[in-house]
């Protein structure tokens, strides 16, 4: 037996409640990456950590820049109740997008985390954008 069979595979069931629990609450690059090229955002993508500066520097085209610790009540009133937001922070080894998340999610908003973050679309080969401001994916890819 080898280590991967250590441990027997969950019955379907189980695994298809698992996978279904993890996309309900995660996407990844290439999924907010070809919405944002389609032009189906529909989503607010956050850019959860860092300066202004930073942010300013790189950032993923289209997101807002808003730290998960300026997540409040009265910050999220700018949106209708039912917006979907995807947060995202510098990669695997920050916790920043669990962070806003979970703030999010406790202020009843929907939420998912983009998986991988800032390193995840740049090992995705995918354009940033700079400035600070948004940025669109579109002008950016055209440079």
């Amino acid at each position: 037996m080898s280590y991967v069979t250590d441990y027997a595979p969950a019955p379907s069931a189980i695994a298809i409640e698992h996978f279904l629990k993890r996309l309900s609450v995660e996407t990844d690059c290439a999924d907010v990456s070809a919405a944002l090229k389609a032009g189906d955002q529909d989503f607010v993508l956050l850019h959860v950590v860092g300066s202004a500066e930073a942010y300013a520097r790189r950032h993923v085209p289209g997101a807002l820049h808003l730290p998960h610790r300026e997540i409040s009540t009265a910050r999220m009133a700018a949106w209708p109740e039912d917006t979907l937001f995807v947060a995202y922070c510098a990669g695997p080894h920050c916790n920043g997008a669990d962070q806003a998340a979970l703030k999010l999610a406790r202020l009843g908003r929907p939420v998912k985390i983009m998986i991988g973050g800032i390193t995840g679309w740049a090992d995705e080969g995918l354009p940033f954008a700079t400035g600070a401001e948004p940025g669109d994916l579109l002008a950016v890819a055209a440079e």
